[in-house]
């Protein structure tokens, strides 16, 4: 359901101005559909207004135009405020851009009249395509006080246009693009169709095909036939399949990606970073989430402030690094460095193509390297390399190997406590292999010795891609709606009743898609809480920690995971499917339900 934009006049005093700016930034939650109205340019046909009462104490009108035009041009929109909708003709239609703007004030009469009519609109044709301006003249709300203003943009252009949107408050919404789209919005959320499949000249391989920007809302986006370029300052980022290049950054929200054809430039400060498929160089960086990739045909860079790392196969070099995660890689093709400062490393080593002689060889010089914990790897028994293992505060146990890689041992000098090291030179030696970890274990099998164990974190592996990118949009065609208006449930006795706490609050649930409670209250309003139950294979693995998630409780009272804090993979799993089952008590902030962010920690401990 697309809400309209809205805008409250100020009183005479700046403070009130700012309150204005900021009403107009939370209204979303206050209205329900509708379509705008404003004074006309004569470049078009338009109707004269038409104005009308709702049954609630609000005055509207509506303009409505059609302008002449041709296929493959480009449609401008720029709005001080306002919701955006752009849909595409009907195939076959005649080549025309037909629009529709809704506005709605409850002022008062006359004033509201007069706030109708002195709304600036102009729509022209012109060489390149159409040009839709919109904006309310500040003389127009000069002697008005206590009055919202509600703004709302339906556009129709041909299937091949290509589409520019600006607008500095209000929600855009897009069907397919066939052109290019640049969509810009300061304070709401993206939602797109296909863009650029329309086969117009001009969209070229290395030329941005769509480049999508809010400064607090969520981005989605279907397919994309070249780059994209996406910024959000908070929000969440989802994407189906990019061609081309994609460059992707978040403040804070989660980026998923189910396949980018091209070089990939993903960051974000604190979200979960999900990739199905990728074609090229790989470059991501999470502030402290998790990172996910399936198959990666290119070279990795990856790095995260504090979650784990999964990576299904990566043909090239690959580089990742996390302060704390654990990081778990399938299939290591190239020349690989990870490095995790508290984490387990597990790696199967599985080079392509064996030489001549029938031994396969790393791309180069590799190196794992944990600060306390453990590393794993399964190795080819026809890898040709030199392997080099140290435990700087390790005992004679520290280190395990399969007898058949006969490693060599240098013994701490004092017998126990001091740095042990082991080497050994595999099928006539080769590129290096370096483990290394500060007070964890090392051990070395063969490929062929936990066949069922990787074959089961593959299997688990694509599971979990396929959850994650299965929750990518799905788009029906937006139909052409009458504007209803929707009064909100009368205010509960239980909620919060301070005015300035109730607005900060608001604050709060615009910027970070939810109300933040403290761990101790969360856990007070949870009405079915199971605890999870201990992984075999950790377990078997022997291990243990802590795992710390950040949940969002929704409105019915569900407990979604929102981001992974701390933990080891196989461990954040059995505690992520355990706090899917729970319920929470809602939170109620002027009379409707809000979603609230909260914290939890377990304790994996093997008695």
């Amino acid at each position: 359901m697309n809400a309209l934009s809205t805008f409250r006049f100020p009183r005479h005093s700046p403070f009130a101005a700012v309150c204005g700016l900021f009403a107009s930034l939370l209204a979303p939650a206050f209205c329900a559909p509708s379509v705008l109205a404003a004074e006309t340019s004569d470049h078009g046909a338009v109707e004269r207004p038409a104005y009308a009462t709702p049954p609630s104490p609000r005055v509207s009108a509506d303009r409505t135009g059609v302008l002449q035009t041709r296929d493959g041009l480009t449609l401008r929109v720029s709005a001080d405020l306002g919701s955006v909708r752009i849909l595409s003709l009907e195939p076959g239609a005649a080549p025309v851009v037909r629009y529709t703007v809704h506005l709605e004030t409850d002022a008062h009469a006359p004033i509201a009249q007069q706030l109708l009519d002195h709304y600036s609109l102009t729509a022209k044709a012109t060489p390149s395509g159409v040009e839709i301006n919109g904006s309310l003249p500040p003389q127009a709300s000069r002697h008005v006080s206590n009055a919202q203003f509600w703004v709302q943009f339906e556009v129709a252009v041909p299937p091949g246009y290509s589409v520019e949107v600006n607008t500095l408050a209000g929600d855009i919404e897009t069907q397919d693009i066939g052109g290019t789209a640049a969509l810009l919005t300061q304070g709401g959320n993206i939602r797109a169709g296909k863009i650029g499949f329309g086969g117009m000249r001009g969209v070229v391989a290395g030329r941005s095909v769509a480049k999508l920007e809010t400064q607090g809302g969520h981005i989605q986006v279907l397919d994309v036939a070249g780059d994209l370029n996406a910024f959000t300052a908070g929000g969440h980022i989802v994407a189906g399949n990019i061609a081309g290049d994609a460059m992707l950054r978040s403040g804070g929200g989660h980026i998923r990606a189910g396949q980018i054809g091209g070089r990939a430039e993903l960051d974000t400060d604190g979200g979960n970073i999900t990739v199905g498929k990728a074609g090229g160089v790989v470059i991501v960086r999470t502030g402290g989430g998790q990172i996910d990739f399936g198959e990666v045909r290119g070279s990795v860079r990856a790095q995260t402030g504090g979650g784990g790392i999964r990576v299904m196969y990566v043909s090239g070099p690959m580089e990742v690094e996390s302060s704390a995660g654990s990081i778990c890689l399938t299939r290591v093709a190239g020349a690989v460095r990870a490095a995790t400062a508290g984490g387990t490393i597990t790696a199967w080593i599985n080079p392509d193509s064996p030489t001549d002689n029938g031994a396969v060889h790393l791309a180069g010089a590799s190196q794992l390297s944990s600060g306390d914990g453990d590393i794993v790897v399964f190795l080819p028994r026809n890898l040709a390399a030199n392997i080099e293992a140290l435990v700087e505060s390790g005992g004679a146990r520290h280190i395990e190997a399969d007898p058949a890689l006969r490693l060599t041992f240098d013994s701490p000098a004092n017998g126990t406590g001091g740095p042990l090291h082991a080497a050994t030179v595999l099928n006539g030696g080769g590129p290096l292999l370096r483990l290394r970890t500060t007070a964890g274990n090392i051990r070395l099998q063969f490929l062929d010795s936990q066949v069922a164990l990787r074959d089961s974190l593959i299997r688990e592996q694509k599971e979990r891609l396929t959850q994650r990118l299965s929750e990518l949009p799905q788009f029906a065609p937006v139909a052409n709606k009458e504007f209803v208006p929707v009064e909100g449930p009368a205010p509960r006795p239980e909620e919060r009743g301070d005015w300035l706490e109730s607005w900060m609050d608001k604050l709060e649930i615009a910027f970070f898609g939810g109300l933040r409670e403290d761990p101790g209250e969360f856990q007070k309003r949870l009405v079915y809480s199971p605890k999870p139950a201990y992984p075999e294979l950790a377990r078997r693995t022997g291990i243990e920690g802590v795992v710390r998630l950040q949940v969002l409780v929704t409105k019915d009272g569900r407990v979604d995971l929102q981001k992974v804090l701390e933990g080891a993979p196989v461990l954040v799993d059995a505690a992520s499917e355990a706090v899917k089952r729970w319920r929470a008590k809602p939170v109620w902030v002027d009379g409707k339900e809000i979603d609230v962010i909260s914290t939890v920690t377990f304790n994996f401990q093997l008695h």
